[in-house]
């Protein structure tokens, strides 16, 4: 009956052009025909046989344990240590957020201050020539390649975004992952960030698109005081001694000062200005409308107004000898109000020379800022570390002060974030478990499993010597706590239970350990299957499978590269955390109980008789912390 149902189904799908939807029921159907003549017969000796045989075998080695209950917790802390040892021996990677393949490359070109537009433009043709010769014209995996000049053409990381006639910018883009045919997009960024460009006076650099949300760049060293001299040459020198250390994978470490930038002075005669019967007011104005014009009127229309800029011509304004040579008509009060006419030669002097083009400030005092990328193929923490190293052995000159800040800072402030995050949820669950079980005994050896299985972490992370992401691993380890614990509630509940219906303590136990064995197992198995698609980057379409047979399956891409390592983490801390609940848990428990029988002070120490009226006592604590620690937050964020 079922079968025919599923035929009219799949009839009706087909009738209405739902190629996809009929051949999905007729997988459904050929699923139950594969049930009836052979998955009921595995699914029985799964049920009957095996899983038994595990439930047995699983309660001898429980036994053993509850033998020497000891045993298993000093085991367990001795690898916590090893765990430790183990991961720093190995040395994996730490980033701060995880790095892919690159989507999208960008070639920044900067040229001296004061470079006329047209120039950049000339410039700009060269360095498409020599990325043309990387990544090849007509390159399949590429979708697009922008050139920009002036607009648009500042790193989004420096948070400026004005117009600069010096700068450049090329902008890569290739197609998504899936179509790329297994080419990698770091071998061009690599080759881009080695090449030897070979153009004169021009300041190249090559980066890739950022993932997450904006982040300051991996090398960033603040510099800051009040004497400016001071500030410059010391800027100077931290440059200088970083470039003469050559460490490994830094990519053109430049200053945010601009020291070279032209400018044309007009020196006035305030003597002769004011002979002429001027104003330093009417020179200044008369020039500024020359160069940026003036504000004639203002256009209306339906829906806005425009304003009408009056200026001169673009040979005028950006010749200086017609500027020079401008004439002021007034009238001069001190001849009687008589209409006059004089050139701006008359009573200006102009020359040429260089300033600075800003001069930045953080709480009121001067700062400049180192900064540079990593070369693609090192890891930003190592080579920061390399340099933070360098610059505490560097010696300033005068009253300054050097800082390092960067991705190092926002790495420490998420740090921080992630470690209150992660205390404020133990926080809840301490409340919540005390007021479950009246106990803070018990509630201890539940919280302790989150402890013991950052171990499963560690040793994952080393073993494969995966990246470890600051953020998502962090985030990882907090969503695996709630797994965890609710594990442990369904044991030591179920003990309780059983012991409140006759059972002694060590029968109870055990008896918890082989009854929830199943729900504890299953729920790792169900979150482990879920994580790995996501952990490796396993992509199917289902729409063509069922449409065409072609399910377009391929690994990796970017959702992998984001998602994988808070995969991983909670993989390898579900899997050691499970044997953690079914083993230690019990073996915790059993301890516990006894030191509770056998003493009366070490009872009223760790079990209160009603630690429920405690917990208003407990909410009270836990707000005071947490009001002094965002007190401590927001002065630091005053001091910086």
């Amino acid at each position: 009956m079922q079968l025919l149902l599923y035929g009219v189904l799949a009839a009706t799908a087909y009738a209405s052009g739902h190629v996809g939807v009929g051949n999905f029921i007729i997988f459904l159907g050929l699923f139950l025909i594969l049930h009836r003549f052979w998955l009921y017969k595995v699914i029985n000796s799964w049920q009957f046989k095996v899983w038994p045989a595990l439930v047995n075998r699983y309660v001898k080695v429980l036994k053993w344990c509850l033998i020497k209950p000891w045993r298993p917790v000093i085991y367990v802390i001795l690898l916590f240590i090893f765990s430790i040892v183990f991961f720093v021996a190995r040395g994996p990677k730490v980033v701060f957020f995880p790095q892919g393949d690159p989507n999208n490359i960008y070639v920044y070109l900067k040229l001296p201050e004061g470079t006329d537009p047209y120039i950049t433009n000339t410039i700009m043709r060269q360095v498409e020539n020599k990325v043309n010769s990387v990544i090849g014209k007509n390159n399949p995996i590429v979708e697009s390649m922008i050139s920009n000049v002036t607009i648009g053409v500042t790193d989004p990381r420096d948070g400026d975004q004005n117009a600069y006639p010096n700068k450049g910018k090329i902008a890569i883009a290739f197609v998504e992952y899936e179509k790329r045919n297994g080419l990698s997009t770091t071998d061009y960024l690599t080759k881009l960030q080695s090449l030897n460009w070979q153009i004169p006076g021009a300041e190249i650099t090559v980066n890739q698109e950022q993932n997450g949300p904006p982040q300051a760049k991996p090398i960033s060293i603040e510099v800051s005081g009040d004497e400016f001299d001071e500030l410059v040459n010391s800027a100077n020198l931290v440059k200088k001694f970083i470039q003469d250390a050559k460490i490994d994978g830094l990519d053109n470490l430049k200053s945010d000062f601009v020291g070279n930038k032209p400018e044309i002075i007009f020196d006035i005669d305030r003597e002769r200005t004011q002979r002429e019967g001027l104003s330093t007011y009417q020179l200044a104005m008369e020039i500024r409308g020359a160069v940026y014009g003036i504000e004639a009127t203002k256009f209306r229309d339906v829906d806005d107004e425009y304003p009408v800029q009056l200026r001169y011509k673009l040979d005028q304004r950006s010749d200086i000898e017609t500027i020079r040579n401008l004439k002021i008509t007034y009238r001069d009060m001190n001849m009687g109000g008589i209409v006059r006419t004089v050139p701006i030669s008359a009573v200006c002097n102009i020359r040429y020379d260089n300033t600075y083009a800003s001069i930045k400030r953080k709480n009121n005092t001067r700062l400049i800022t180192l900064s540079s990328d990593v070369k693609q193929g090192y890891n930003a923490n190592e080579v920061a570390e390399k340099i933070q190293k360098l610059v505490l052995s560097f010696k300033p000159v005068g009253n300054v002060n050097i800082k390092f800040g960067g991705q190092a800072e926002d790495q420490k402030e998420t740090m921080s974030f992630l470690s209150g995050a992660m205390l404020s949820a133990i926080g809840i669950m301490l409340l919540v478990l005390v007021g479950l079980f009246n106990s803070l005994g018990k509630t201890i050896i539940i919280l302790s499993e989150i402890l013991f299985s950052i171990i499963g972490v560690l040793l994952g992370v080393g073993l494969f010597k995966m990246e470890m992401s600051i953020v998502m691993t962090g985030v990882g380890i907090i969503a695996l706590g709630g797994i965890v614990v609710r594990n442990g509630i369904l044991l030591v509940e179920f003990a309780e239970f059983a012991r409140s219906g006759g059972m002694s303590l060590y029968e109870a136990t055990v008896e918890a350990g082989r009854t929830r064995m199943t729900p504890v197992i299953l729920t790792a198995i169900a979150a482990v299957l879920g994580l790995i698609p996501l952990a490796v980057g396993l992509n199917i379409n289902f729409e063509s499978l069922f449409t065409n047979f072609n399910p377009h399956i391929f690994f990796g891409g970017d959702s992998v590269v984001f998602w994988g390592p808070l995969s991983w983490t909670m993989i390898f801390g579900l899997l050691f955390a499970t044997a953690l609940t079914l083993l230690l848990i019990p073996s915790m428990y059993l301890i516990t109980e006894r030191l509770k029988r056998k003493s009366n002070i070490i009872l009223n120490h760790f079990d209160f008789p009603n630690v429920a009226m405690y917990i208003p006592f407990l909410i009270l604590i836990f707000k005071i912390i947490l009001f002094i620690k965002g007190k401590k937050l927001n002065y630091g964020n005053l001091d910086v």
